[in-house]
């Protein structure tokens, strides 16, 4: 369950859901009205002191939260008799704002806790059915977390090798000099050891106008255009193999970071936490780290 994929409407759901549940510990009815010296000590009963009230309009209620946030925290829908979780959950939420209304309706002087619970009702099954359809409610209810900085090359947490290539620690020489250069680590012997008997010295420095004029093409070839970044989906998004598979890999959650590596058209080659890689075709509304 990724708590980062809830979304504002979750959280009006959650918030109602604490609201209907405390109002079930409040007064069903108003306290009667007495005149006279004795008025009777009349305790007004709550929602716990009836049991069809409070499984039809508190409890389901309740369990209409719970569903509608579990079902849409979930990386997978999971179905019961072919309806998912959020389905199940927002129709108790709908049943249970339409058993607040007309028992409200219905009762007699009307108590806090039936007040307050119509409310808290209404607002429940309001936000369960309207997150899917109103942008603002479908909006992240945590913000993402930024994207630590990538490290430059070279800095002194970096692994480093002592005779790897490409390494830090490596010894690189320079282009163009000799392998036999004392000031650069080499045997003052070397080169003579590496020419053939009766080789000219100057051999060597012919053949550099050959290599630079192989190395300026390579130099001036520009560096493709793409730079890998951090980004994150406003919703849920499925992610497709690279191969063009119809079946999507993977799904992508709000609220966390995934890396860009490539771009295919007009969607992007995403990467996941697991090293998993696919193709993302849906990037409108997402976010840049």
């Amino acid at each position: 369950m990724n708590i980062r994929s809830l979304t504002r409407g979750d959280g009006v759901v959650i918030g109602a859901a604490v609201v209907l549940f405390i109002a079930s510990f409040l007064n069903l009815t108003s306290a009667p009205s007495c005149s006279g010296q004795f008025c009777p000590s009349i305790e007004a009963p709550n929602a716990w002191d009836s049991l069809s009230l409070l499984m039809s309009m508190f409890l389901a209620g309740i369990i209409g939260a719970v569903l509608v946030v579990v079902g849409r925290s979930l990386p997978q829908p999971k179905q019961i008799a072919g309806l998912d979780l959020t389905q199940f959950g927002v129709a108790f939420t709908v049943f249970a704002a339409w058993t607040a209304f007309w028992t409200v309706i219905d009762a007699h002087g009307s108590g806090a806790g039936l007040i307050l619970g119509l409310i808290a009702a209404l607002v429940l099954a309001a936000a369960a059915v309207a997150t899917p359809l109103v942008a603002a409610l479908k909006a992240p209810l945590m913000g993402a977390p930024k994207p630590a900085a990538p490290q430059p090359y070279g800095y002194p947490g970096a692994p480093q090798s002592a005779g790897g290539y490409g390494y830090p620690g490596a010894a690189q020489q320079p282009y163009g000099a000799q392998p036999g250069d004392p000031s650069l680590g080499g045997h003052p012997h070397a080169q003579a050891q590496a020419q053939p008997f009766g080789a000219q010295a100057q051999a060597p420095a012919a053949a550099e106008p050959h290599q630079d004029a192989q190395a300026q093409p390579a130099a001036a070839a520009p560096a493709g255009d793409f730079a890998p970044f951090w980004f994150a989906v406003p919703v849920a998004r499925p992610l497709y193999a690279e191969d063009g598979s119809p079946t999507p890999i993977a799904e992508l959650a709000p609220g966390t970071w995934y890396l860009a590596v490539d771009q295919r058209g007009p969607g992007l080659v995403a990467q996941t936490q697991d090293g998993r890689r696919g193709v993302l075709q849906d990037t409108t509304g997402i976010q840049r780290g």
